[in-house]
């Protein structure tokens, strides 16, 4: 009778431990990245250039 109870609570040990991990897929949280949108930085430029030209065609 200890074999057959042996038996049985072997089994059931090794009946939950092969479903321990499931079959269902694994959730990956996708990587947020963000990017730096200022894009007046540079938007100065052009009209500074056009004013120079503008006062250098004045004074000649």
């Amino acid at each position: 009778m200890k074999k057959l109870a042996l038996a049985a609570a072997l089994a059931v040990t090794a009946s939950t431990a092969a479903y321990a991990g499931g079959l269902e897929e694994p959730v990956v949280e996708p990587v947020i990245i963000e990017e730096d949108t200022s894009g007046s930085g540079g938007a100065w430029v052009i009209p500074v250039v056009l004013l120079a030209l503008i006062g250098a065609a004045a004074a000649s």
